[in-house]
């Protein structure tokens, strides 16, 4: 699909240089195989956490005591961000990396196996992957896409640039929870960030910052390598809990005894059939439109959407989005979505499809290197992630607030979703909002009939428990 974006546009004096080039369209969209290649490390660097991340989460055991293998789980990770990294990049040519969404694995840990086993909890998975992929294949996806106003699209682009960023500032220290809940969040350690964790996160975010300032090429990249030398030096001196040693050796081969571990035979004697179908409906929910909202950011962050939020080759990257559930179910792995985090390649420079292959091909060499994951400390990556949700930031500025049936929406939008560490529940109050103020202000015509459908949905989404409730769902 064409885009009318300045970004996109190839000016008559700048010409392929190699088939590399005209694959990807790396000169058309301004970029070169440096950026690219840089773009796609950073990406990886600031996204290898959830190779360490996702088993912890996935932890919990299911109905039946069965806890899933913390090793098998890092590789069956890194496998699947892997392999659909690489199918996103070489299909869409879009630089979007994949791996397992956060919000989707912590349901299934604490909403969904406590009902059914794990086998049974990814065959649900496949099954939302499964009707994600029809959705987008028959272009109903990508209708409600289109149905949703430009004023909120952005508004998504600049809550994702904030949730990014709370992301990065709990990451690291910076903002941790308060005992006692009032506050229910606070500054550091009892108002201090004089930690030596949260010191090198406000240093590397500093750097980063003079570095961009200064238009500095690989900016970003820079910060990440100084802020873990610079963290390496420190804990040598002064050990404050990091390990950069490798005593149990840094290659292993993977152990993929998750993939294939599916089962679609649900016991319908220890769980409802009501109950299924209410997971698959917050599955497909949190899914769907975490991952719609991702792909409008980054698009827009990256100048390759148009006016009205259209980016390239926008349909194949919904259905492989939805095939990303389904390979994430199938491995046990969680469905692999869209990662937020992407827009720190972007930041860098990344603009096409061949940045996606480089953290891909990290992903998959991440199999074998599970200890060198974690080599770039949290603290470190989360200056990454506060310095892209910054630039995000800077897109409010094409939004014109001076009516209040978009103020509204757009705020709650922008807000909700870090406040609530959701970018499916931002989407929400933006929707539901922007149908009710614009209904009952005279405004109604204007309201697509797709939005009132989605509209709908998202109510009897954030009903979920009281509807669970009147079923006799636990």
């Amino acid at each position: 699909m064409s885009t009318t974006s300045a970004a996109t546009r190839r000016p008559a004096e700048q010409e392929p240089t190699g088939a590399l080039d005209r694959f990807f369209e790396i000169t058309r969209r301004g970029s070169t195989v440096g950026a690219e290649v840089r773009g796609g490390v950073v990406t990886f660097i600031t996204m290898a956490y959830i190779v360490i991340l996702n088993p912890l989460i996935l932890s919990t055991p299911d109905v039946e005591g069965t806890v899933l293998a913390g090793s098998a789980v890092a590789a069956a990770t890194a496998l699947t961000a892997g392999v659909m990294t690489v199918l996103f990049g070489l299909i869409t040519r879009l630089p979007f990396a994949f791996a397992a969404g956060l919000g989707i694995n912590a349901f299934l840990a604490f909403s969904v196996v406590g009902s059914v086993s794990w086998p049974e909890a990814m065959a649900l998975v496949v099954i939302n992957g499964v009707i994600i992929v029809i959705l987008a294949a028959t272009g109903l996806r990508k209708m409600i896409f289109d149905a949703v106003p430009v004023q909120l699209k952005l508004a998504i682009t600049v809550g994702i640039g904030l949730f990014i960023a709370f992301i990065g500032f709990v990451d690291s220290g910076f903002v941790t929870a308060t005992e006692g809940g009032s506050p229910p969040v606070g500054l550091g350690i009892g108002g201090s960030v004089a930690t030596v964790p949260t010191l090198l996160f406000v240093i590397t975010l500093l750097l980063g910052g003079v570095l961009i300032a200064l238009r500095v090429r690989g900016a970003i990249l820079i910060a990440l390598v100084a802020g873990t030398v610079l963290a390496a030096i420190v804990n040598a001196i002064w050990p404050f809990g990091l390990d950069f040693g490798f005593s149990g050796g840094i290659v292993s081969l993977p152990d993929l005894s998750l993939v294939g571990k599916v089962d679609f035979a649900f016991d319908l004697e220890r769980v409802s059939v009501v109950a299924l179908i209410m997971f698959v409906f917050t599955l497909l929910f949190s899914n769907f439109f975490d991952a719609m909202g991702t792909m409008t950011g980054l698009a827009k962050e990256a100048g390759l959407a148009d006016e009205k939020g259209d980016f390239p080759r926008i349909k194949s990257a919904l259905v492989v989005e939805g095939v990303g559930a389904i390979v994430g179910g199938g491995t046990s792995s969680s469905s692999a979505t869209v990662f937020v985090e992407s827009g720190a390649g972007i930041a860098e420079g990344a603009r096409t499809g061949l940045a996606s292959v480089v953290t891909g091909g990290l992903f998959l060499l991440a199999m074998f290197f599970t200890p060198l994951t974690s080599l770039v400390p949290a603290q470190v990556a989360a200056a990454a992630l506060v310095l892209v949700g910054a630039m995000m930031l800077a897109q409010i500025k094409n939004i014109d607030f001076s009516d209040f049936r978009v103020l509204l929406p757009v705020f709650l939008t922008a807000t909700v979703m870090p406040m609530t560490y959701s970018i499916a529940n931002g989407i929400g109050a933006g929707f539901v909002s922007w149908i009710v103020l614009h209904a009952f202000s005279g405004k109604a015509k204007t309201i697509h009939p797709l939005l009132w459908v989605v509209g709908v949905g998202f109510v009897l989404f954030f009903a979920r428990g009281p509807i669970e409730a009147l079923f006799g769902v636990a």
